[in-house]
Parts: structure tokens; C-alpha cells; sequence
């Protein structure tokens, strides 16, 4: 949910010189024990793709891949159209131009992201329902006594998913082209205007071509959020990639059929994260000489009615991705306020709590292991083992959970079978189908953002600060321990934060690799909603957005802070 690359590229920094003369064997072993682990998912499910006898191609040729592949990428388009068209247009509005409540708009911008996909789909299926608000008011406002009276769009289609998932998703794109917007100044805009560009003739041939490594970047974000998701499409009945590898898993019992899928999803994947490399290139480009200017932009006083449609077109956005889901969940929770001790909701909450704080853990014990391989030795093979240990948060749930699942049945098989050998007794799987599994998952999948966010706060710190602290008679390990590590608290909160929250949003994996009666607040609210009942899980659901309200005020904080933005 948070505005970090899909796939982390480790810079090295460059104010921590590379401390000569030692041998870093742990921090290099750690590093490629991570590495190894991130990558034996998606080894596995190539592995069992090319080994398989080909007995489902035909199947998957005929029957699944034409309709599942071109849905994706139909849903892919729509959903990168309309985040791109909302997120920057946002961005200019609230960078450009002066209007009422300019500044809350600026941080409100920001909330639909605590909505997931999947509570935004079930919000949306039950609010344009025949017996939702907006056709019963309709039926009231024109007399219409049935549903043959009138047209209305079905949402449960691709297209009606593309407006669900742009809806909770747009804030990607709205925050990466805000920051570039900014920093443009306002030597670039002037210098077009003293040359008679007209005000949009600057913003759509010149701020806009340079923002557009920014858009490309957040639009990444986007479409990997929408590969993951598989709790919306399904709500919603479109067959994407996602859903396929899942009905064909599970429901026609082919795990070979299921590995070649998420294969073919895995070329996207890797397109889509070699757009944003690209992307995050030429954006670095474009920061080195945007940081030259720091006068920013003037913003333009708009007059009091434009004013007035600027806010009201602003507040569209952020009444489809935040205020549809919290209306319609409040008002079933407001009628189920009992469901607070019910405890099915209670053991949820309590293992998603626990889940998560587990993760949060581990990933932050990971992520200062590679960080710290990094400030001890800065060689390219050391760059590389943590650039591969960072691609988790570019993998789709599914295709994690399949290869997972795959990974640790083999490790279950070969402890049991060792164990047989030489001691004479069965371990049992000792991984697949426990909580471990999801944990491990999770991890894998969030290391990124909690390295990123990490790594951030490191480069804030003072120059040369583990020199001086080095100078003064610390060993390596005690430099770290005592002075980075104290200071490094706040991005070390921040990543604990973000990591915990995404842990309690994480559907598509836990589905999967969830064991028998094991229940969080997102498989909880899933299982309600999959039997038709979403306000039996409304309880849930508010816990969810609650929890994830928390990283997005931490994210949009500084946008109320700064009075010039």
C-alpha cells in the first residue's frame, strides 16, 4: 500500500566508505542464504512448469489461457489508464492551483490506499447492488418499479473491476508525478511562458514528458497491485491470470496446469519490473537536475467558482476509494455491533496480530543483515545477492504461495525422510499447511519495503558518521550496534509499521498455504463474502482499514506539515 518500488534496487551509499581489511563471510553468507530463499519459490515453479508431460497445455490453450491472458491485459490497460489520468491529474491540481481545502485534499488524496482491492470490490458490489443506494434511489427518483425500467451498469465485469482497483490504486501514481511536480520549480514553467506557451501547452508538452519516469514508476506499483489481487476478480467474476492459477490449483487438482500459468505471469512480472527499472533511471535523471531548482512553483489563485469544481472533482476520487468502502462497512457494522466479541472475529484479529508482528520481526532481522552486507562490503557479487533478495514484492501472491508450497513439500519430504532413515520416526510436514508457511511468504514478499524503507532513513544519517565512530576505536559490529542502529529507530518503526499492515491485507497467499481452520481478518472477511454474506464480515473489514489508515497518515503527514505545498 505504500509508494515503494515494485522491485528495490539497493544503492550502495556512498558517504559509508567501504571498511578495508576485514573479511565479511557471515554478513556475504546471510546474504546469499536470503537470496537463495526469494528466489527457490520461482525456481520451483519453473521447475515444475518445464518438467511437466504437457499433458494440460492443450486444456490450458484452449480453454483458459485466450480468455484469462486477455482479461489480464485488458484489466492491466484500463486499470494504468485510469490511475495515470486521476494520480497526475491530482497531483497538478493540488501543486498548480490554490482552491478551498487545497491542503486537506492534498493529504485525503491518500486514503483510499488503506482500502485493499478486494474490500473495495465487496463495498462496491454491495453499494450499486439492485437493492444498494444508488439503484433504490434511482427506482425512488424516477418511479421505476423494476430493474427492466432502466439500465445500469454491472459491476461485477472487467470493466467494473478496472474502477474498483483504479479507485484504491490511483495514490501510487498520485504520489510519485506530486513529488516530481514539485520539484520542478519554477525556472521551467517560466521559461516556456516568456517563450507564449500557453498554461496547458506547458503542462502537457513539457512538466508532463518529465514527470512521466515518475507516472511510469507508480504505474508499476499499480500493476503489480492488480496482478495480486485475487479476492476482487473473483468477488467480481473476471477471470485473470491470478483467478486461473487459483481454479486450476484447487479446483481441477493440476498443480502442473497452475505452475505453467503463473510462469506466463512471471513474464509479466518481469516486464513490468524492467519497465520500472527504466522508469527509476530516467527519474534520476530528471531528480539530478530538478534539485538545481528549488524555488518552487507558484500556484495559481483559482477563481471562487472554479475553485468550487476543482473541489469537487477532487473529492470524486476520494468518496469511490475511501467513503463508498467506510459507508457501506459502517452501516453493517453500525446493525452488528455484536460481532465485536463474536470470537470467529476475535481469533482473526488475534492471529492476524500475531502474524503480522512475527513478519515485522523477521523481515526487519533480514533486512539490517542485507544492509549491513552492504556497508561491509560494497563488491558487485554483495549488490547483486540483495538486489535478488528484494524481487519478493514484485511476485504475485499466488505464484509465491504455488511455489512455496511446492519448495517446503520438498524440504517436509526430505527432513521426514532423513528422519526415517536415521532415527526411525516420521517428522511429518513440519512446514506446508502450518502458519510458518504464511509467515515465510509474507516475509518474502514485504523484505523489499522494509529494506527500502530502512535504507532511507540510512541516508539521511551524517557523512562518514561509521569512520568517525570507527576512528574512535569501534570495531564494525559495534558502530553498527551502537551508533547507526540507535539512530536508524524511526526508519526502523516505519518499516515495522508498514510491513505489519501489509501482513494483515495479505489475501492472496494466505488462501493458499493457509492451514485447516487457521482464520485472519482478510480470510475471514474473503469467507463471507465468497458465501454472499460481506456484512458478516464487516467487523473485519473496519479492522483492516483501521490498521492500514495508520502507515497512510505516517506517508501523508508531511503533506499537511508543509504549508508551500
Amino acid at each position: 500500500m505504500t509508494a515503494y518500488p515494485a522491485s528495490t534496487v539497493p544503492v550502495p551509499d556512498q558517504r559509508f566508505p567501504r571498511i578495508r581489511g576485514e573479511r565479511h563471510i557471515l554478513a556475504a553468507a546471510g546474504s546469499v542464504v536470503v537470496a537463495l530463499a526469494v528466489l527457490l519459490p520461482i525456481f520451483a515453479v519453473l521447475i515444475v512448469a518445464a518438467g511437466s508431460s504437457g499433458g494440460e497445455w492443450p486444456h490450458l490453450l484452449r480453454y483458459v489461457l485466450p480468455q484469462s491472458l486477455a482479461t489480464t491485459l485488458l484489466l492491466l490497460v484500463l486499470v494504468a489508464a485510469g490511475t495515470s489520468i486521476i494520480g497526475a491529474g491530482c497531483a497538478w491540481a493540488v501543486v498548480a492551483y490554490d482552491f478551498p481545502l487545497r491542503r486537506f485534499l492534498a493529504w485525503a488524496l491518500v486514503l483510499p490506499l488503506a482500502v485493499p482491492p478486494y474490500l473495495a470490490a465487496y463495498a462496491f458490489g454491495e453499494f450499486f447492488h439492485y437493492v444498494g443506494p444508488v439503484q433504490s434511489g434511482l427506482r425512488a427518483m424516477f418511479g421505476f418499479t423494476s430493474g427492466r425500467d432502466y439500465w445500469f451498469p454491472d459491476i461485477r465485469s472487467t470493466w467494473g473491476a478496472a474502477l474498483v482497483v483504479t479507485c484504491v490504486t490511483f495514490p501510487y501514481v498520485y504520489l510519485t508525478a506530486r513529488v516530481v511536480f514539485l520539484m520542478q520549480g519554477r525556472n521551467i514553467a517560466d521559461v516556456a511562458r516568456t517563450l507564449g506557451a500557453t498554461p496547458s501547452r506547458v503542462f502537457f508538452r513539457i512538466l508532463l514528458p518529465v514527470a512521466r519516469p515518475a507516472i511510469i514508476a507508480g504505474l508499476a506499483l499499480v500493476m503489480m497491485e492488480t496482478l495480486n489481487d485475487i479476492g476482487a476478480v473473483e468477488y467480481l467474476g473476471v477471470r485473470t491470470l491470478t483467478l486461473s492459477v487459483y481454479s486450476t490449483w484447487l479446483n481441477r487438482g493440476s498443480l502442473e496446469g497452475a505452475a505453467q500459468i503463473a510462469a506466463i505471469m512471471l513474464v509479466i512480472v518481469f516486464l513490468l519490473v524492467t519497465a520500472e527499472q527504466w522508469a527509476r533511471r530516467k527519474q534520476r535523471f530528471h531528480t539530478a537536475r530538478g534539485t538545481q531548482m528549488h524555488a518552487r512553483p507558484p500556484r495559481t489563485q483559482l477563481a471562487p467558482g472554479r475553485g468550487i469544481l476543482v473541489l469537487a472533482a477532487l473529492s470524486v476520487p476520494i468518496l469511490l476509494g475511501f467513503g463508498i468502502p467506510l459507508y457501506v462497512f459502517g452501516q453493517y457494522v453500525a446493525r452488528r455491533l455484536y460481532q465485536f466479541a463474536d470470537p470467529q472475529v476475535l481469533q482473526a484479529f488475534l492471529t492476524s496480530i500475531a502474524v503480522a508482528s512475527v513478519t515485522a520481526v523477521l523481515t526487519l532481522v533480514l533486512a539490517l543483515l542485507l544492509l549491513n552486507a552492504i556497508r561491509l562490503s560494497r563488491s558487485p557479487a554483495t549488490m547483486l545477492l540483495v538486489r535478488l533478495a528484494s524481487i519478493g514484492y514484485a511476485l504475485p501472491g499466488t505464484i509465491l504461495a504455488l511455489g512455496l508450497l511446492l519448495s517446503l513439500a520438498r524440504i517436509d519430504n526430505f527432513v521426514d525422510g532423513v528422519a526415517r532413515e536415521f532415527a526411525g520416526v516420521s517428522t511429518g510436514l513440519l512446514l506446508t499447511g502450518t502458519a510458518a508457511s504464511i509467515v515465510i511468504a509474507c516475509t518474502i514478499r514485504f523484505l523489499a519495503l522494509a529494506e527500502s524503507a530502512i535504507r532511507s532513513g540510512l541516508e539521511k544519517l551524517p557523512p562518514n558518521l561509521d569512520l568517525a565512530a570507527r576512528s574512535l576505536g569501534k570495531t564494525a559490529n559495534q558502530s553498527a550496534m551502537q551508533v547507526l542502529l540507535p539512530l536508524l529507530k524511526p526508519a526502523l518503526l516505519t518499516a515495522a509499521i508498514l510491513v505489519f499492515v501489509d501482513t494483515v491485507k495479505e489475501l492472496s497467499a494466505t488462501i493458499l498455504l493457509r492451514p485447516f481452520g487457521f482464520r485472519t481478518l482478510a480470510t475471514h472477511v474473503y469467507e463471507n463474502a465468497s458465501r454472499g454474506a460481506v456484512e458478516d464480515g464487516a467487523v473485519a473489514a473496519l479492522l483492516i482499514i483501521a490498521t492500514a489508515i495508520v502507515p497512510v497518515i505516517l506517508l501523508s503527514r508531511p503533506l499537511m506539515r508543509d504549508h508551500n505545498t
